[in-house]
């Protein structure tokens, strides 16, 4: 196989960067395969072909299964060749056999990133290095798109980064009027709210003197879990709001769940946090 950066060998080792952590931007092909396979010999070629041609859209991980039996076992791959498209760190479809061209380009087809896709991880790039032009980018998209909402949400993310905060929470409340959010819009309103609470009641340290002077004071300590929440020192603002909740008053109780909630969103649901505090929450509720 001659050298290419579309085309990888994958080991145990190298598996999470090439197969998962790549797949969040574009998607992957994983190809299982072996030496002494002769449908193999055939259809290795065609897809290193196929992802030359396709320059970057999609990245070819070529998994040998003798060599990589675990990652053979964890896809479940009973024969060979086997062929799966991964994205977003997900099995989206698979196939196991030898395919004409024109078939393979017709499955390989469907997971192509369309032009708007290309635009958008374009804008997502820039963001980092040159903001005006990555908001350029979005507007662009947003303009051109069918998926406007989609779209919004990712320049809301965009602005929430670059601390335009106003700007964000426009677009949020627009998607908002629809009557719901997608979780993805839900987890930025958190952390806007976050930010907002924050900026009432001051930085962490300003709430940290203020509390020193009335330790007990519940208003102070949820001042200080929104200051903590706010630079994401998640562990000491949970505790805080965990105590109001099973100490404070209804309207501290109900101000101190909100604030675990959005903490939560901005976690993760999988978080180790999020998941021992929700269930300390629910505790303290029922």
């Amino acid at each position: 196989m001659a050298e290419s950066p579309w085309i990888i060998d994958v080991t145990e080792e190298t598996f999470q960067t090439v197969v998962i952590d790549q797949s969040q931007a574009i998607p992957v092909i994983v190809d299982f395969w072996a030496t002494w396979c002769q449908p193999c010999r055939h259809l290795g070629p065609l897809l290193e072909k196929l992802a030359n041609e396709a320059a970057g859209a999609w990245i070819l991980a070529k998994v040998n299964v003798d060599e990589q039996q675990q990652i053979a076992a964890a896809f479940q791959v009973q024969s060979i060749p086997t062929v799966f498209a991964v994205q977003g760190g997900q099995i989206l479809d698979q196939f196991a056999g030898l395919l004409p061209e024109p078939q393979l380009r017709e499955w390989l087809g469907r997971f192509q990133p369309s032009a708007e896709d290309l635009a958008l991880a374009e804008a997502k790039t820039l963001a980092t290095t040159d903001p005006r032009a990555a908001e350029e980018k979005f507007l662009e998209v947003l303009e051109s798109t069918n998926n406007k909402d989609a779209v919004k949400i990712e320049l809301a993310r965009f602005y929430v980064d670059q601390h335009r905060d106003a700007d964000s929470r426009a677009l949020l409340d627009q998607l908002e009027a629809r009557g719901f959010l997608e979780p993805q819009a839900q987890d930025i309103k958190a952390e806007l709210e976050l930010r907002a609470a924050a900026a009432e009641s001051g930085g962490v340290g300003e709430c940290r003197t203020a509390l020193a002077s009335d330790p007990e004071n519940p208003t102070l300590k949820l001042h200080l879990a929104d200051a903590l929440a706010a630079v994401k020192q998640f562990p000491e603002a949970l505790d805080l709001c965990l105590d109001l909740v099973k100490t404070g008053d209804a309207a501290i109780k109900e101000q101190a769940k909100t604030t675990m909630v959005n903490m939560f969103h901005i976690l993760g649901s999988g978080a180790d946090l999020t998941q021992s505090y929700r269930r300390k929450l629910a505790t303290a509720l029922y």
